[in-house]
C-alpha cells in the first residue's frame, strides 16, 4: 500500500495529472512566429511585451518579435495589416475604437479593436514633472512646458486629462511636440520640456529621476471631487489610483494619482478566435513564467483584470477568461453593449465616408458631427465634447 489509496490509485492520480497537463498544452496552439507592437524600447509596455514573448518562446516554441513604435498609429498599422498579431496599447485603444483625433482621418475611422488581457498594477499614470522647476501641484504647471507626441492622441489627451485636474487647458501651458514617447522623456532630461505623461514604472521615468533635474509626480488627491469631474470630462478612462511603485516614489508613501489599464494586449475583432484564445490562455496559465521579468508584469494576473472598461474583450479572450473562472453574466452584458457601440460607429462611418467632403479638416469636423448624431440616435454617450 502507498498511503491510504494504494499504488494503483496513486498511479491513476499521476496519469490524470499528466493528462490534464497535456490537454492544457494541446489547447494552446500558437504559430511558430509572431510579432507584437509596443511603445518605445525601455518603456513599461515594451518590457512587458518582451517578457510575454520570452515566455511564449520558452513554453511554446514561438519566436516573438517586439516592434517598438513611437505613436498609436504606428502601433496599430502592423496589426491592421496582418503583420502583427498583438499591439500592446494604452488609451489609444479607446480613441481608435471611437474614431477620434488621428483616427478620424479618412485612412482610419472607428476601429473594431478588442482586448485580451491588460495590466493594472501598483503604479500610477500621470504627468511626470522635472523636480527643478518648483512645481508642487498640478495647477502649478501653468505657463510651463508640457510634452506632446506627434501622432499619439492617447498621450496628448492623457496629458490634457491630468492638466484638467488643476483647472488647466492646453492654452494655459506651452506645448512642445516630439516625434515619439522616448524623445519626449529625453526632452525632459535635456531641459527641452518640463512635464511628460507616462506611467510611474516606465524606464524613461527612472532615467529622469536619476538625472540632474530629478522627477516628481504632482499628487491628485482623490477627495477633490470637482477636480476629478474635470478629469473625467476630458479623459473618461482614468480612475483614481494609489501609486506605490516606480520612479520618484518613497517606500511606504504611496501617491494619490490616476491610472487606467496599461499596457493593453489589443487585437482586432476580425482576428481568429482560436489564435486569440491561445495567446490569452498562454498568458493566463504561464503567468508565473513571466510575472517577475518586467516591472508591472504582475498586473497581468487574471484575477486583477479590469472587466468593465471602455473597449470590449475578444471572443477568444472571453473563452479563456471563462475557463479561468473570471467571466460573469454581468461581464457579458457589459461586453455586448460595447460591441453594439462599435457596430453603431462602424455604420455611421460607412454612411458618412461615402459622401464626405474632400478636405482633411472638413472631413474630420463633419465626421465628429455625424458620429455624435449616430450615438445620440442609438441612445449611447458621445464621450467627447464637440
Amino acid at each position: 500500500m502507498t498511503g491510504r489509496f494504494g499504488p494503483l490509485a496513486a498511479f491513476a492520480v499521476g496519469c490524470a495529472l499528466i493528462t490534464t497537463t497535456a490537454a492544457r498544452a494541446d489547447d494552446i496552439k500558437l504559430p511558430t512566429t509572431m510579432a507584437f507592437t509596443a511603445y518605445d524600447t525601455g518603456t513599461a509596455g515594451f518590457n512587458i511585451a518582451v517578457a510575454v514573448g520570452k515566455m511564449m518562446k520558452d513554453k511554446h516554441g514561438t519566436d516573438v518579435r517586439v516592434l517598438p513604435a513611437g505613436n498609436d498609429v504606428a502601433r496599430l498599422a502592423p496589426l491592421r495589416n496582418g503583420r502583427a498579431q498583438l499591439a500592446w496599447m494604452g488609451s489609444g485603444t479607446y480613441f481608435a475604437q471611437e474614431g477620434v483625433f488621428e483616427f478620424g482621418a479618412k485612412e482610419w475611422g472607428p476601429q473594431p479593436l478588442q482586448i485580451t488581457l491588460s495590466v493594472v498594477d501598483c503604479n500610477g499614470s500621470s504627468l511626470g514633472v522635472a523636480a527643478d522647476i518648483g512645481v508642487k501641484e498640478v495647477k502649478d504647471l501653468r505657463g510651463k512646458r508640457v510634452g506632446f507626441v506627434v501622432g499619439s492622441p492617447a498621450l496628448n489627451q492623457n496629458a490634457l486629462g491630468i492638466m484638467a485636474y488643476g483647472g488647466l487647458t492646453k492654452d494655459d501651458v506651452k506645448i512642445v511636440e516630439f516625434a515619439s514617447y522616448g524623445a519626449m522623456w529625453k526632452g525632459l532630461v535635456n531641459n527641452d520640456v518640463d512635464a511628460a505623461f507616462g506611467t510611474t514604472i516606465t524606464g524613461p521615468a527612472r532615467e529622469a529621476e536619476s538625472s540632474p533635474r530629478g522627477l516628481i509626480w504632482p499628487p491628485m488627491p482623490h477627495a477633490d471631487k470637482a477636480a476629478w469631474e474635470r478629469v473625467k470630462k476630458v479623459a473618461p478612462f482614468f480612475n483614481p489610483a494609489m501609486s506605490s511603485c516606480g520612479a520618484a516614489h518613497q517606500p511606504g508613501k504611496p501617491i494619490e494619482l490616476s491610472n487606467y489599464p496599461y499596457p493593453i494586449a489589443t487585437v482586432y475583432a476580425t482576428q481568429s478566435p482560436d489564435q486569440v484564445y491561445s495567446i490569452t490562455k498562454a498568458m493566463i496559465v504561464d503567468y508565473d513564467a513571466y510575472k517577475d521579468n518586467a516591472p508591472g508584469a504582475t498586473g497581468l494576473a487574471v484575477k486583477t483584470q479590469t472587466m468593465k472598461w471602455v473597449v470590449p474583450f475578444h471572443p477568444g479572450a472571453v473563452k479563456a477568461l471563462k475557463e479561468a473562472g473570471q467571466w460573469t453574466a454581468e461581464d457579458q452584458t457589459h461586453n455586448d453593449g460595447l460591441i453594439k457601440r462599435q457596430e453603431v460607429l462602424a455604420a455611421a462611418w460607412k454612411q458618412y465616408a461615402a459622401a464626405a467632403p474632400s478636405g482633411d479638416q472638413e472631413f474630420r469636423d463633419g465626421w465628429m458631427t455625424a458620429r455624435a448624431a449616430a450615438l445620440k440616435r442609438a441612445n449611447l454617450p458621445n464621450g467627447f465634447e464637440q
